[in-house]
């Protein structure tokens, strides 16, 4: 263990520099995080269940009726894909996690559920024209995206949506984003989330005032190696998000603020649902 390397990297780093790992790929980390994505009782990977099945519910009311062509980005390990495709729609769900996108299928074959799971970026996956009648992005996903990437998914949307189409996704509000700056804490131990054997994490957090940004950085050392996990969530206000809307294309949108139950600083009014209309 490198204490001087350690010491230089708990230093703020500048925005957007990458960490050295990434635990969606992470085969050991991976498999953690899917077993907290189907703990029905947390909002942490995904949110509970009473919470999934009343969004579900909200979504769908956003729509038009009828069956619908539905593409659901980051879908995790099919909490959302699965309730759709159980009410008669024609889902297809996409994430990075092969973990969570092999469960998420052999879940669908034992339910003898119809849904097309693609293991990839989505940033890079590429989507018909006019292919679907509603695309989904849940758990702010959209917040962790740089805004060159943001910009680029947009663009892909609007072309794969269908006229009269709904993008519906949320984000993190800039309201009270001092209260979301997590102090620095260690954690160690024989085993545990990170790793599979001794190893100690020192986790923290740095704020880009300027930039609507906190950085939550994680830095896991065991017997053998250094690696950082960061993770650069962006916040907005409505205006934020309707000046990117704009910008990239879309005219039609509305905002709300009240789809999730108050129960802290991540959900509640601190969570904006974005509902957008391809109207081209």
């Amino acid at each position: 263990m490198d204490i001087n390397k350690i010491i230089k990297l708990s230093e703020q780093p500048e925005l957007y520099s990458p960490g050295t790992a990434v635990m969606w790929t992470d085969k050991y980390i991976s498999k953690q995080l899917l077993e907290v994505h189907l703990n029905k009782e947390i909002d942490l990977a995904s949110r509970k269940e009473s919470t999934i099945l009343k969004t579900i519910e909200w979504i769908l009311s956003q729509t038009q009726k009828g069956n619908l062509n539905i593409l659901d980005l980051g879908c995790g390990p099919g909490l959302y894909t699965e309730l759709l495709a159980q009410k008669g729609h024609n889902v297809t769900g996409i994430d990075f996690s092969k973990n969570s996108i092999d469960f998420a299928q052999k879940r669908a074959n034992k339910n003898k559920l119809t849904i097309q799971y693609i293991n990839e970026n989505y940033l890079n996956v590429k989507l018909d024209e006019n292919q679907f009648d509603l695309i989904i992005m849940i758990y702010t996903d959209y917040c962790v995206l740089k805004p060159e990437e943001r910009k680029s998914l947009l663009f892909k949307l609007k072309k794969a949506l269908k006229p009269g189409g709904v993008f519906i996704f949320d984000a993190n509000s800039d309201k009270d984003m001092e209260l979301k700056v997590s102090p620095r804490s260690w954690e160690s131990g024989e085993n545990g989330f990170w790793r599979n054997e001794p190893y100690l994490a020192l986790s923290e957090s740095f704020f880009y005032q300027e930039d609507k940004v906190i950085l939550y950085q994680h830095i896991v050392s065991d017997m053998q190696k250094t690696e950082v996990y960061r993770f650069y969530t962006h916040f907005f206000s409505e205006k934020d998000l309707k000046n990117e809307l704009i910008g990239n294309g879309f005219s039609e949108f509305s905002f709300y603020t009240d789809v999730l139950p108050r129960e802290g600083i991540w959900s509640g009014e601190n969570i904006i649902f974005c509902v957008v209309k391809n109207s081209n």
